[in-house]
């Protein structure tokens, strides 16, 4: 059970992470994606709890990123697609999954590949203006236009407002 709520900071990554920052949310997500959509499905593969995938689950479908289709009326029985806002989140989470095949990978190496047309996927975070990938390094935060001193950016938003 998640102790502290991010919903009412005013930062666009705590929201974000109160939507999608749950351990379980990006393999869900995952699943989904790969065609894994059922609740049984995403149970067995996932080894959770059907009370937890249930919670999940609604959570994901409230916050607009899955969306439910019914498949059988008796009993009835849903199939879990991605909206386009969950669609968007899949290169972040390919990503994250190459991050983790880099510095964090499991015994005998990444257990899935992702191939973007016909060669392997090589993620890369880029700028949407120039093209070129971004790196720390050559990142600069400025304030934006709901910039302001609120939780989540109370010292943050001073420093950004210092020239």
């Amino acid at each position: 059970m998640r102790q502290t709520s991010f919903a009412e900071m005013h930062c666009s990554l705590a929201r974000s992470l109160e939507v999608v920052g749950d351990w379980w949310t990006p393999l869900i997500l995952r699943d989904v994606y790969l065609g894994i959509d059922r609740f049984a499905d995403l149970a067995e593969d996932l080894g959770i709890s059907r009370n937890l995938l249930t919670e999940r689950l609604n959570g994901l479908v409230d916050d607009g990123v899955l969306r439910r289709e019914r498949y059988r009326q008796r009993p009835p029985r849903d199939r879990y697609v991605l909206t386009e806002s969950g669609r968007q989140l899949i290169p972040i989470l390919v990503a994250l999954t190459a991050w983790g095949d880099r510095w964090q990978p499991p015994d005998g190496g990444p257990p899935i590949r992702f191939e973007h047309r016909d060669h392997d996927a090589v993620p890369v975070v880029a700028c949407g203006a120039c093209g070129d990938a971004i790196v720390a390094d050559e990142l600069t935060a400025r304030p934006g236009p709901g910039g302001r001193a609120a939780p989540g950016t109370m010292v943050l938003a001073r420093r950004l407002a210092t020239p």
